[in-house]
């Protein structure tokens, strides 16, 4: 299936560049004690939780007040601060998300900051945000991600970290490749309660479901959808499911959507950290290595820069041995590349299929059914030398 429509125009200022310089981890860790907390119906344990939510259409003076009125009824302690006290700014304007630092000077002349995180609209189509919540308690109680301050109707306030967001090229470099398989690996490991049931064909198939029966008021969407042949879509990921079934990849809890976006280094301490948990699920692991190496590609695509068979052994050798890497077996390493190239295909159609619905439901200015296309092509194009591979492997 190919799209020969016109080549899209990748600019990503409010779209799919993630500019998080400076979140800090641990800025306002000691801030809050149970007494300041505002009195209100928790998520979880002392988590504040408030009904107000803020409309992102606003204008951004207007939306800020609003954003300062949820850090209030949120937090006792700044309930009575005069707004000239609070400053607003973005740090990013993600894909899904609207990200703001809010920084407050306190009555005792603390300056402290968090990140409020604004859900975009019709997102409940695509995340799981129970599910996030649910799982965000855990991870950040080992040590992965911001903390979780605060709950609010659209969105949540979260710890601010000090460091910068990796760009594509930094995944590539062998010493941050290794750190981010160590970390991978201790993230697989965090037990998230509830079912441990793998959920990427859950979603993938859900995905479908509401991706082959959209319509677009614009005739030239409707035109570019009516293109797609959703009967050999749904083939295509029917028979990879039977094919990774056969693979018995260990089912782990996977962030789902390692991108550059969402890893951050503090240079300083050399710190890494992994943030924004919102498609994380039990999952397998070969695809949430495979969709980590997908995004080698970077904001641009190029597939190209998808890393060598010698850049993934790498990888595999600190992930399945951080303490000893060059003691890894051969027929390990190529029992995880299989695993991980098969599963690599699953994750051109998860984006491929989440691109459609994004395309009907996000009011971002974006071309999501290009991006469909794109995902696809690229499935295609790997399909071949990937499941021959799995095929063959399954044949010993």
């Amino acid at each position: 299936m190919e799209w020969s429509g016109p080549k899209m125009s990748w600019k990503f200022s409010q779209t799919f560049k993630f500019k998080l310089q400076e979140l800090t981890m641990g800025a306002t860790e000691n801030i809050w004690t149970a007494m300041d907390i505002a009195p209100s119906v928790a998520i979880h344990d002392s988590i504040p939780h408030h009904p107000l939510s803020v409309d992102t259409a606003l204008s951004f003076p207007v939306m800020s007040h609003r954003v300062i009125d949820v850090c209030k009824k949120l937090f006792r302690k700044w309930e009575k601060l005069e707004n000239s006290r609070f400053s607003v700014e973005t740090v990013s304007g993600g894909i899904t998300n609207l990200l703001l630092k809010v920084s407050v000077k306190e009555g005792n002349g603390d300056n402290v900051a968090v990140t409020v995180r604004l859900y975009g609209p019709n997102t409940e189509y695509v995340i799981d945000r129970k599910r996030e919540l649910q799982a965000i308690k855990y991870l950040s109680a080992a040590g992965f991600g911001a903390k979780l301050l605060g709950v609010f109707g659209n969105g949540m306030v979260q710890s601010f970290i000090n460091a910068r967001t990796l760009n594509p090229a930094d995944m590539k470099k062998p010493k941050l490749a290794a750190e981010i398989a160590k970390q991978l690996r201790r993230f697989h490991q965090v037990e998230i309660p509830g079912s441990k049931e793998p959920q990427l064909w859950v979603d993938i198939f859900k995905f479908f479901e509401k991706a082959s029966s959209l319509r677009f008021e614009a005739p030239d969407m409707q035109r570019r959808y009516e293109t797609i042949s959703f009967k050999e879509v749904h083939e295509e990921v029917t028979q990879l499911k039977e094919l990774t079934d056969r693979l018995n990849a260990p089912v782990v809890f996977s962030h789902n959507d390692l991108l550059s976006g969402n890893l951050m280094l503090d240079d300083k301490h050399d710190n890494l950290y992994f943030i924004d948990f919102e498609y994380g699920s039990y999952s397998y692991r070969g695809y949430d290595i495979g969709n980590h190496f997908n995004e080698y590609a970077g904001y641009e695509c190029d597939y190209s820069l998808y890393p060598s068979k010698d850049e993934q052994y790498h990888f595999f050798r600190h992930y399945l041995k951080p303490e000893k890497p060059y003691e890894v077996p051969e027929k390990d390493l190529k029992a995880l590349y299989i695993e991980t190239n098969t599963f690599m295909l699953a994750s051109h159609l998860y984006w491929a299929l989440w691109a459609l619905i994004q395309a009907k439901m996000s009011a971002i200015d974006f071309d999501y059914l290009g991006y469909f296309f794109l995902r696809y092509n690229q499935y295609e194009k790997e399909k071949q030398m990937c499941v021959s591979l799995a095929q063959s492997h399954l044949s010993v």
